[in-house]
């Protein structure tokens, strides 16, 4: 019984996060172009292009349409709160609000990649392996180094 109750008082109580998906179709195509927004720092210069929705090998995933991309975010969990258009020039933007439980911060991001994510797991990884390989050159230097003589008198 005590077990179950420091158990409970562990766990944490879910919250409601929220993201809005912008998305962009494209000159003479049907596809859509989709960022992601979770109220992120973004640069002014690199702006938007870093949370575009990016596949495993880093690539802009176009979608269909925004249902499409509602889809997309439903399979991880993301459910769709409100939408909303504004058109710039002769350009529509839309605006889809939605909403997850989540117990932690990292859930947020879990089954999907934005460029900067993608871009910094990579960054992440080649530092991993260069430390990785110097860890190896040294331990290969050492057994280089090592040197055996033999006590020979003549």
């Amino acid at each position: 019984m005590l077990m179950f109750i420091s158990m409970s008082t562990m766990a944490q109580k879910p919250y409601k996060v929220f993201c809005e998906l912008l998305g962009t179709g494209k000159l003479f195509s049907n596809k859509v172009t989709v960022t992601v927004d979770f109220g992120q720092e973004t640069s002014l210069w690199a702006g938007a292009s870093k949370q575009y929705l990016v596949d495993d090998n880093g690539k802009t995933i176009k979608f269909n349409s925004m249902v499409d991309a509602m889809n997309y975010m439903g399979k991880r969990g993301w459910e769709f709160e409100q939408a909303y258009v504004v058109t710039i020039g002769n350009q529509n933007v839309y605006h889809w609000l939605l909403s997850k439980e989540v117990t932690r911060d990292e859930a947020i991001h879990e089954g999907f990649n934005t460029r900067q994510a993608f871009k910094e797991k990579q960054q992440s990884e080649e530092v991993q392996e260069k430390i990785s390989e110097q860890s190896e050159n040294v331990k290969s230097k050492k057994k280089r180094t090592r040197v055996i003589k033999d006590d020979v008198y003549y």
